[in-house]
C-alpha cells in the first residue's frame, strides 16, 4: 500500500488515488488519477494501471495478480478489475457513495466472482491523503 500512497501523490490537480499491480511479489504496474490531465473520464488509476499491466503481459487477463489501490474502486473500475481476473484488491479508504466492492454496492455479486477484496489498509493514512488533496483542490 505504500507503493499506491506514492503513486497517489503524483496526481496533480486531481483526485488523489494511487493504483499498483503485482505479480509474482514483483510491481508490473503504478499509476495515479489522470482524469483532469488527460481530459479521460476513464483516466482512473486503477484503470490506467490495469493498461499498463496488460501491456507487460501482453494480454488483458491478469490471473494472479494483486492489486493495491488507495481508495475503494468506483463501479466502472471495480468491473474492469472482476473483468481483467485480477485475484485479489487491498483498498485504504472506504467509498460509501461509489465504492463498489462493498461499500455501496458489490458488484461481485453481480458477476459471481471470485475476487477477494480487504478494505481499511492503511485506512488512516489514505483518508488524510484525500483530506489534504480536497482542502487544495477547493
Amino acid at each position: 500500500m505504500h507503493r499506491a500512497i506514492s503513486a497517489a501523490r503524483k496526481a496533480i490537480g486531481e483526485i488523489a488515488v494511487g493504483a499498483v499491480i503485482i505479480k509474482d511479489g514483483f510491481v508490473i504496474a503504478s499509476a495515479c488519477n489522470k482524469k483532469e490531465n488527460l481530459k479521460d473520464v476513464t483516466a482512473h488509476a486503477e484503470i490506467l494501471a490495469i493498461r499498463e499491466a496488460e501491456q507487460k503481459l501482453g494480454g488483458w487477463r491478469l490471473d494472479d495478480c494483486e492489486m493495491y489501490v488507495t481508495l475503494e474502486p468506483c463501479p466502472m473500475c471495480a468491473w474492469a478489475i472482476i473483468q481483467s481476473r485480477i485475484k485479489s484488491v487491498y483498498f485504504g479508504s472506504y467509498d460509501k457513495n461509489y465504492g463498489a466492492l462493498g461499500s455501496a454496492i458489490d458488484l461481485r455479486k453481480l458477476a459471481n466472482s471470485k475476487l477477494k477484496v480487504y478494505g481499511g489498509i492503511m485506512e488512516e493514512e489514505c483518508d488524510k491523503l484525500l483530506e489534504e488533496c480536497f482542502k487544495e483542490l477547493r
